[in-house]
């Protein structure tokens, strides 16, 4: 009997106990995952030179080539890397396309924005044509905006419209550092648009992009990244971002939540990579989101009595753990007296 009262009995009542106590400690549930990278899986797409999360398709990033490759736009699903929807530009030549950006008004933006001849065009352009409702391949007639640059021309890479107030900045490319140009509060396409200096920016900028809530923008070089933010209309540094090694890192940015920079580079079936943001670096209604996810997980962990509740339990269980430590003890006492 000594052996059926002490080793199973004993064994039963403290896993009684550890059960007890097991529901009140059980963790909150972790933060939403970072995506995961991608292939761009079309073969025409060998020089994939700018990046810009779709608005209106989740998962779906639109691309394009660098030149020599026509006037295409790719949509690409991020899922299988496959090429889901190609947008060809009617009546348009272009000749160095660079960047790609997506405004409030829902507009593709694209820049036609390169010099390779070290800043000699007297004129750029950007081409505008409105995100296509329906995944599938389409010819649009995009509006054409002549850009020129205060104080002449310059190469550049990077178009940036403000999620916001859907003014379009320009990064000027230059190995000592380049320029951030703002361009007029609303485009003109019967004119020519001058885009005058607003800041210094110390990289040599291959691409950028604005967080999706406008309070964030991130330029990037090849092997560089830095990221600012946005006060009335002008850029504060606040970090450096982590890169990836790339072969020639040319495009990023934001995922529609704001918490994950993408980045992008070129080559055949190049890779997409992620990158998860933290702490300040966190666009401000993405660090406000993560906050409430987190409040959110803790409260449903609490059960209805929240703090009070999680108090409550681990009492009850505590107690349940002496009184059954106490059975034992007094179980030992009585056998030891036989």
């Amino acid at each position: 009997m000594r052996p059926l009262l002490c080793a199973p009995g004993i064994a039963a009542l403290t896993a009684l106990a550890a059960l007890t106590v097991l529901p009140a400690a059980t963790p909150a549930l972790a933060d939403g995952g970072t995506p995961s990278a991608f292939t761009l899986e079309d073969p025409r797409i060998k020089e994939s030179s700018g990046l810009a999360a779709s608005r209106t398709h989740p998962g779906v990033y639109w691309t394009h080539n660098d030149s020599d490759d026509g006037p295409y736009v790719y949509a690409v699903d991020s899922r299988t890397g496959r090429t889901v929807a190609t947008v060809t530009l009617s009546g348009i030549d272009p000749r160095d396309v660079e960047a790609i950006s997506i405004g409030p008004d829902g507009n593709v933006y694209v820049g036609d924005i390169g010099d390779n001849l070290g800043g000699s065009w007297p004129k750029v352009w950007i081409y505008r044509f409105a995100e296509p409702k329906e995944l599938k391949d389409v010819t649009v007639t995009p509006v054409r905006y002549a850009v020129q640059y205060e104080g002449g021309p310059r190469d550049a890479e990077s178009l940036m419209v403000h999620p916001k107030t859907g003014r379009v900045y320009i990064a000027s490319k230059h190995r000592s550092g380049g320029g951030l140009f703002a361009g007029p509060e609303k485009l003109s396409a019967s004119g020519t648009n001058v885009f005058r200096r607003v800041a210094d920016l110390k990289l040599w900028a291959t691409d950028g992009a604005f967080s999706p809530d406008g309070t964030r923008l991130v330029v990037r070089s090849y092997f560089d990244v830095r990221e600012y933010r946005w006060e009335d209309g002008r850029p504060k540094e606040i970090g450096r971002p982590n890169v990836p090694l790339q072969r020639q890192g040319e495009s990023v940015t934001f995922t529609p939540d704001g918490r994950t920079l993408m980045y992008g580079t070129e080559g055949v079936r190049s890779q997409v990579s992620p990158v998860p943001l933290d702490g300040d670096l966190l666009p401000d209604h993405a660090e406000k989101a993560r906050a409430d996810d987190r409040n959110g997980q803790s409260q449903s962990g609490l059960g209805d009595g929240g703090g009070d509740g999680l108090n409550r339990n681990l009492a009850i269980g505590a107690g349940t753990f002496a009184v059954a430590t106490l059975l034992v003890v007094s179980l030992r006492r009585l056998l030891r007296r036989r």
